[in-house]
């Protein structure tokens, strides 16, 4: 009989940790137990999806980490919230006065940022189910949405001329081979021009060979940003 009544008591644990949520009061510890195992298991999983669909030239291993600490973290919190109303009130109070002076460059490190505090907060008040249906619909809408073909990235040509009057011989060489162009900066001087403009070429290397062909183009070169292509 202890065993059953054991058995059914982990089970109803359980339960409660995926689909109703845990009742205001204190909390059992084979419940919060239930509650920190479910959150690092999908924090594993959100530490899984950012690094295999990570575009970062460099990969951050300690920002990927974090993730799945601060699930845990916010999970424990929320279970201390709502078993005490006076712990909540002192919590809050604390968790106002932190500032963060990390910044976050990438947007997609910032949607993986919130997905591992949701995940928490969800976990946290008992509904685990829930996390993980939203973990498996936004990893599905990632993957899609990744596989989709892009648009031609742009690049920024700089030119430099040894005279600003050659600057049409230039921009005809650019308007025949790119499908767009629009120039973002220039600068003339006595020794000649400089000027950067924003295109859309298929062939690289032909347009940088036709424009060192012109005897009045000292310099030419492509570069790349991390900017994406408004259709």
């Amino acid at each position: 009989m202890q065993e059953g009544g054991l058995e059914m008591g982990i089970r109803e644990v359980i339960r409660r940790s995926f689909v109703e949520g845990y009742a205001t009061g204190s909390l059992e510890i084979d419940a919060v137990f239930v509650c920190i195992l479910c959150t690092a298991a999908i924090a594993v999983y959100i530490y899984m999806v950012y690094k295999c669909i990570n575009k970062n030239s460099f990969y951050n291993r300690n920002f990927n980490l974090s993730l799945i600490a601060i699930a845990i973290v916010t999970s424990a919190v929320i279970l201390t919230i709502q078993s005490n109303i006076v712990v909540s009130l002192g919590m809050v109070g604390a968790l106002s006065i932190v500032r963060f002076r990390t910044a976050i460059k990438d947007p997609m490190d910032l949607f993986f940022l919130f997905w591992s505090i949701s995940v928490g907060i969800i976990c946290g008040a008992g509904f685990a189910m829930i996390a993980v249906v939203a973990s498996f619909v936004l990893t599905v809408t990632i993957v899609v949405f990744s596989l989709l073909p892009e648009s031609r990235r742009s690049l920024l040509l700089v030119v430099n001329a040894s005279s600003y009057q050659d600057e049409g011989q230039v921009m005809q060489i650019v308007d025949d081979s790119c499908q767009y162009a629009r120039t973002r900066a220039r600068n003339v001087t006595r020794g000649g021009i400089h000027f950067a403009i924003e295109i859309r070429v298929k062939d690289q290397k032909e347009l940088i060979e036709k424009l060192m062909e012109l005897e009045c183009v000292t310099s030419a070169s492509l570069v790349e940003h991390d900017g994406d292509v408004t259709v």
